[in-house]
């Protein structure tokens, strides 16, 4: 895919142009496949003053290729959340072997709780966010008296019992497409509420940090803060403080203010995205 061209004559501006032209249209774009532990950074996104997942990514391909690298993320997860499929994109001028580029950034990513589980490159046309058709989400959420320990900072945890059943029905409201006005951010910038829902499905098994339930919460595209507000109001479903009818009322209402608590952000993991063709069915 390496692709050069050299003016012939001394002064041939046209031919120059054309170099520089053809150069920046040939250069590889690649996609990654990320993982993170979300609490040492303030989020996704670059933030002036704060330590962003894209920001160190961004500062490890410096590394590699001198200039401004600025990549492209299927999702902006907030400070806090994980991910174990985050889906980003960049061009760089290299050709660089798929495997050798993903060693390399993860040698320059050390210490931190981020690596490049994956690398493949794509069509120019190939974008992160644009060409994706669905996010999956993860919540969990323990049920403990006790403080947790080994999942510290990985989980949300409540010390009193949940109905499984409450829940689900609760769920079952929400699903389809709809106006999420009650369920997003008063500082969410998408222009539309409406959203369709595809999955919201909750399962709940014993595990070594006690009785966790996890929710599984699929859609093309979600608002901000959107399913931490879905997780934090099923919460109040599960405790018996909301019926389920609740939820549908909350949610016809179109009112911020009738939306339950928001959960915290260290339960909620970015599962992985989808495309119409996987970019990374060749595996590493």
């Amino acid at each position: 895919m390496k692709f050069d061209f050299y003016a012939t004559t001394y002064n041939s501006d046209r031919l120059f142009e054309f170099k520089i032209f053809a150069k920046s249209v040939f250069m590889p774009r690649f996609a990654f496949k990320i993982e993170y532990n979300g609490k040492p950074f303030s989020g996704w996104q670059r933030q002036v003053g704060h330590n962003s997942v894209q920001q160190s990514i961004e500062e490890a391909l410096t590394k590699l290729e001198q200039g401004t690298h600025r990549i492209a993320a299927a999702g902006r997860t907030d400070a806090g959340v994980h991910a174990l499929g985050q889906v980003a994109h960049c061009d760089l001028k290299k050709d660089w072997d798929t495997f050798r580029l993903s060693e390399a950034l993860n040698f320059h990513l050390k210490p931190l709780p981020l690596a490049i589980t994956a690398c493949a490159i794509v069509p120019k046309e190939w974008h992160a966010r644009f060409s994706a058709i669905k996010r999956h989400y993860i919540f969990r959420l323990i049920v403990r008296r006790a403080p947790v320990t080994h999942d510290r900072g990985l989980v949300w945890q409540v010390n009193h019992q949940l109905n499984l059943e409450a829940m689900r029905c609760g769920a079952d409201k929400l699903l389809g497409t709809h106006d999420f006005t009650t369920f997003r951010s008063s500082a969410c910038q998408a222009q539309s509420p409406v959203r369709t829902l595809e999955t919201l499905n909750i399962e709940k098994r014993e595990g070594w940090s006690g009785t966790e339930f996890l929710f599984h919460v699929s859609a093309r595209s979600f608002l901000h803060n959107q399913v931490r507000s879905f997780i934090g109001t099923l919460e109040r479903v599960g405790a018996g403080y909301w019926s389920p009818e609740d939820v549908k009322h909350a949610l016809e209402a179109k009112a911020r203010f009738r939306c339950g608590p928001v959960c915290p952000p260290q339960g909620l993991y970015l599962k992985g995205v989808s495309y119409p063709e996987d970019p990374f069915s060749v595996k590493l």
